[in-house]
């Protein structure tokens, strides 16, 4: 795995890891309700559910890859495609960001479990890893040694983001809040998310 490669990932994951879906309503919820405290139990355990749901998604991948070159290649081309409608999705999105405080007392525990079953249990969470990682993964290349790069880097990224969004949550409750930059947000993460598949499908032809 070259470096350029990586870095893309890393580029592309963080972009769609910051696009409000329902487990960083989740996160939100409960940090407007309950404050700071909730930020690492959600973190962690959103980090744990993506990790459930990306293992289950790379060993499938492997299965496809092993099975069929033509297979792989098509998914790649759905993966693009993808992209492209994620990002056009989230630039209509407008400004509203529907999640409402959680004022029922949790603990650290019930909140990690609560992050976890909501992100794992997610179908679009595997039908997204399943279209978006193969973009990065190289035939040729060792699958398992880049499934433990890719998962590990994404997991990272995973917890950085909802530990984040927990803090802004908690601390700038009116940013969340304010529609106006909430469309801003949606419109520049749907623009990168259309760039990102049509550079995709650019590489793709290039090939």
């Amino acid at each position: 795995m070259s470096v350029e490669t990586w870095l893309a990932f890393v580029a592309a994951s963080s972009i769609l890891l910051i696009i409000p879906g329902p487990t960083i309503l989740l996160v939100v919820s409960y940090a407007l309700g309950q404050g700071w405290r909730t930020a690492l139990p959600m973190a962690i355990g959103v980090a744990l559910g993506d990790f459930t749901a990306m293992t289950l998604s790379m060993l499938g991948i492997g299965a496809l890859l092993a099975a069929s070159a033509t297979v792989f290649t098509a998914l790649k081309w759905i993966g693009a495609a993808y992209l492209i409608y994620l990002g056009i999705k989230l630039f209509r999105a407008g400004g509203a960001l529907n999640a409402e405080p959680r004022t029922d007392a949790a603990s650290s525990a019930r909140m990690m479990a609560h992050a976890w079953l909501v992100t794992a249990l997610n179908p679009k969470s595997i039908t997204f890893f399943v279209a978006f990682l193969p973009q990065f993964l190289d035939r040729h290349a060792d699958f398992w040694t880049q499934m433990l790069v890719f998962e590990a880097t994404f997991l990272v990224l995973a917890f950085a983001n909802a530990f984040g969004y927990a803090l802004v949550a908690a601390r700038a409750r009116n940013v969340v809040r304010n529609p106006k930059a909430i469309r801003i947000f949606n419109r520049t993460g749907g623009t990168l998310l259309v760039g990102a598949g049509i550079a995709t499908v650019a590489m793709r032809s290039g090939n």
